[in-house]
């Protein structure tokens, strides 16, 4: 147990120093270091909201929204298959449960029911008489969810990435929830109004043929609607409301790219359409040249400019009365794109930049503290021997800091909490086998034989020690959430490298030790 090959050697001292290369920027100045690779030398541990400050929000997805939207593009499905089959049919409609219809001729109702069933495969034909009622099936509904809540978590990322925050965390909670923790974000208002939009934006012609007063007074014209307005210029002005057609012309998911600008000393937000959307949008100007084109953002009107003339290229403007912020803000919603459906925000937190240093102090000082007392432990009840395993014991901090780095993990307080439990297992292998090598003295070995009988037989406790531990800390993190998985990720690193300190690093000091002094007495 006490020889170690060359290889031996060399690998426990690459890792050792990889250990100091990459835990060294983290005593060193923010920005000491550069590094574009995850992987290189120069990153510092993330700190996590409870150590940095920020925002905590929880979100709940208006998952039964996006249900009825599909059951109102179901009808619309069933209204083309019926007219396709001339058949005459009443009350089609969508909800929330399913979509529905009665068939007006009783001879047709079977043959209804085939071409609806034919439409979407993941449904459910029911209803009684002339009646039909269609719903999908609770595989496809489930399927609806989870592909909704796996898109609002790329646009909820989407969306914070361009705040200009680092190390958010962003994770589904539950069926319909997401919990968003951004360390380190000064202004959770703007949190709030960025992740609170849905930012589904179209484009409409505005219906010339009544004012919104008329059509409230005597009917909205067919295939029309009337919407607010959002632009405070129009509100300074006196316009409230819009009337405009329903059908939408341009779609925002032609949308590729929107960025913030100025156009006359004010500022705009220009976008910019893929092929088909700019090929759409030059169609549009060039036939409706004169009118008005209403942009509408998650039903409201936030511009309504006038067509000059044709837009060709997919390029346009967004005109309003914008602040510098409201521009930017608008940009970043329409880059990172809309919303499958809107979202509640059921909780939020705030963390103060003030307490959560207050946190890492009062980590440091316990960490300290921890540290100070076992090294002293550990000298005073094993001389020399203990002094190898206070050297182990410092590298072991180095190498969960290197990794933590490298990885990227983010530390949280009760990551802190791990690591002062680390410092305390690390020497918990180091304890066992010098009191092993103690016993094997008193039952009277050699010195070198006590050393390596005390290694060989310590090693299966250890192990099974360390292995029990690694498992209920995987097991935290896989069904914990949060700040349990935090403390079970440092208390996971700590046990790996504890063993590496333990069983090749101190081992390799007490055999140079044996090699070079060749002592005639144990002093342990």
């Amino acid at each position: 147990m006490l020889y170690f090959t060359k290889w031996k050697v060399a690998l426990v001292l690459l890792v050792c120093a990889l250990g100091v290369i990459y835990a060294a920027p983290n005593f060193l100045p923010k920005g000491s270091f550069s590094s574009d690779s995850d992987w290189m030398p120069g990153k510092q541990i993330s700190l996590g909201l409870d150590l940095r400050g920020g925002s905590h929000m929880l979100l709940e997805v208006g998952v039964d929204t996006v249900i009825r939207e599909r059951y109102d593009t179901l009808s619309d499905s069933i209204r083309n298959v019926l007219r396709e089959e001339r058949i005459r049919y009443r009350g089609l409609r969508g909800a929330e449960t399913g979509a529905s219809v009665t068939i007006v001729d009783d001879g047709d109702v079977e043959r209804a029911r085939t071409v609806i069933r034919g439409i979407e495969p993941d449904t459910e034909i029911g209803g009684e008489g002339s009646h039909i009622t269609v719903t999908y099936t609770e595989l496809a509904r489930q399927e609806l969810i989870s592909r909704a809540i796996a898109q609002s978590l790329e646009v909820v990322r989407r969306r914070v990435d361009e705040l200009g925050t680092t190390e958010p965390s962003i994770q589904r909670q539950g069926e319909d929830r997401i919990v968003v923790q951004v360390p380190g974000l000064d202004d959770p208002s703007r949190l709030r109004a960025i992740l609170g939009r849905t930012a589904k934006m179209n484009f409409h012609l505005l219906n010339d043929s009544k004012t919104p007063a008329e059509a409230r007074a005597t009917g909205i014209p067919a295939g029309a609607m009337i919407l607010p307005s959002a632009d405070s210029g129009d509100r300074a002005a006196g316009i409230t409301e819009y009337l405009v057609d329903r059908r939408v012309v341009v779609s925002g998911d032609n949308l590729i790219d929107s960025q913030p600008t100025f156009s006359e000393g004010r500022p705009v937000v220009s976008f910019r359409f893929d092929t088909a959307g700019g090929a759409r949008f030059g169609d549009l100007t060039s036939k409706n040249a004169g009118r008005r084109l209403a942009i509408v953002l998650d039903n409201e009107v936030i511009s309504a400019p006038r067509i000059n003339e044709p837009i060709l290229g997919g390029n346009g403007i967004i005109t309003g009365q914008f602040s510098v912020q409201e521009a930017n803000d608008l940009s970043l919603l329409l880059r990172a794109g809309a919303l499958p459906a809107p979202m509640q925000i059921l909780e939020e937190r705030s963390v103060g930049p003030g307490l959560g240093q207050d946190s890492v102090e009062a980590g440091e000082i316990a960490a300290i503290l921890g540290l100070v007392f076992v090294i002293a432990f550990m000298v005073i009840s094993y001389g020399r021997f203990g002094v190898f395993a206070n050297v182990a014991l410092l590298m072991n901090l180095m190498l969960v800091l290197a990794i933590m780095s490298a990885l990227q993990a983010t530390l949280t307080l009760p990551g802190i909490a791990g690591i002062v439990l680390t410092v305390g297992m690390a020497v918990d292998a180091n304890v066992l086998v010098f009191e092993r090598i103690r016993e094997e003295r008193r039952n009277g070995r050699t010195i070198i034989n006590a050393i390596d009988a005390g290694y060989r037989n310590a090693m299966s406790t250890i192990l099974d020690a360390n292995i029990t531990t690694l498992i209920a800390a995987l097991v935290l993190f896989s069904f914990g959430s949060g700040p349990i998985k935090g403390f079970a990720v440092t208390l996971s690193i700590g046990i790996i490298t504890s063993m590496f300190s333990a069983i090749w690093l101190t081992r390799l000091m007490v055999a140079v030790w044996v090699k070079r002094r060749r002592p005639t007495e144990l002093v342990l």
